[in-house]
């Protein structure tokens, strides 16, 4: 998203009443995940919040109560090997997070006797977890008043509480962090956070939003107002008009499907994935290899010129 500039007028009088249409509009309306009920575990909580990073909630429906069969507890999780946690974690790719989530665990399990801490400090200490993750557990898990910012909320207070004009813009983070402290109810920061993330998600889209049907609708400053923008393009790594990421997660996909005992060679993982041959490919291929070996997702036997999924 694109700032919308420091001099955005922020009006929060109607605090209240924005509450109330956003926990009356929760009461009946909530979207219903295995991961969502009145005394989550902890664990489960920090499971889900990794596995929702860049991967949609129907996929994480689907996967999350096979993941928990598997590592039902932190130190179920902390003794699983590379390549065994890779192989859980299929089809929710960004594979990096499985091994982030496992070492997590394991700290958890030495330093905290496999129950995940219940203060900031402790929780920002943990290897893998970062601010967002940190707020929405101590918000979803331990019920304390935090403020949970994620990029659906932040879309969210910006449209209501700031008068946009296009769909990209947001509000500058220091006024975000200002109105996310005034906004939430205390006593129901993680019923208040879970609304407002499943209305940014159904109606306060990023590119569309359904604002004749959203419930915050006569509340907010930019209702009807936004016009649909397109955010400037990133540009990644790429090979052949694809992100290395994209490539990334093909070659974890090939080495997942091996048995565990096998190992594949480099020649004929770049014929899996380039049946023609370019010059570049295997530079190219040599780099990324070299990267997931790095990253702890695979290892090489240089000699014999194969890899496998790190053990």
């Amino acid at each position: 998203m694109r700032s919308a500039g420091a001099d955005l007028s922020v009006d929060l009088t109607a605090v209240e009443r924005v509450q109330a249409m956003v926990l009356g509009w929760y009461a009946t309306h909530a979207r219903r995940f295995v991961w969502r009920v009145p005394n989550p575990d902890p664990y489960v909580v920090l499971v889900s919040e990794t596995m929702l990073q860049q991967t949609q909630t129907a996929r994480i429906q689907e996967k999350l109560p096979l993941f928990l069969r598997q590592y039902p507890d932190f130190n179920a999780l902390a003794a699983a090997d590379n390549a065994t946690i890779i192989r859980a974690w299929q089809g929710m790719g960004y594979n990096n997070r499985a091994l982030r989530l496992r070492d997590c665990a394991r700290a958890v399990v030495e330093r905290f006797g496999g129950l995940l801490p219940d203060t900031a400090d402790d929780l920002r200490s943990l290897p893998g977890l970062g601010p967002y993750t940190v707020s929405a557990v101590l918000s979803f898990a331990f019920h304390r008043d935090v403020i949970v910012l994620d990029v659906n909320i932040r879309r969210l207070y910006s449209r209501i509480f700031g008068q946009l004009t296009t769909t990209v813009e947001v509000m500058p983070e220091s006024q975000l962090l200002h109105v996310a402290s005034e906004v939430y109810p205390r006593g129901r920061s993680s019923e208040w956070h879970q609304a407002c993330m499943d209305i940014a998600a159904q109606y306060c889209t990023a590119r569309a939003p359904r604002c004749l049907f959203c419930p915050v609708t006569k509340a907010c400053r930019s209702a009807f107002r936004l016009a649909e923008a397109v955010p400037p393009r990133v540009s990644e790594p790429s090979h052949r008009g694809k992100p290395n990421r994209i490539w990334r997660g093909r070659i974890v996909e090939l080495l997942r499907g091996l048995p565990s005992d096998q190992t594949m060679g480099l020649t004929e993982l770049r014929t899996l994935l380039f049946p023609t041959e370019e010059e570049t490919d295997g530079p190219w291929l040599e780099r990324i290899v070299a990267a997931l070996e790095r990253d702890g997702l695979i290892d090489r036997d240089l000699a014999a010129n194969d890899i496998r999924l790190r053990s």
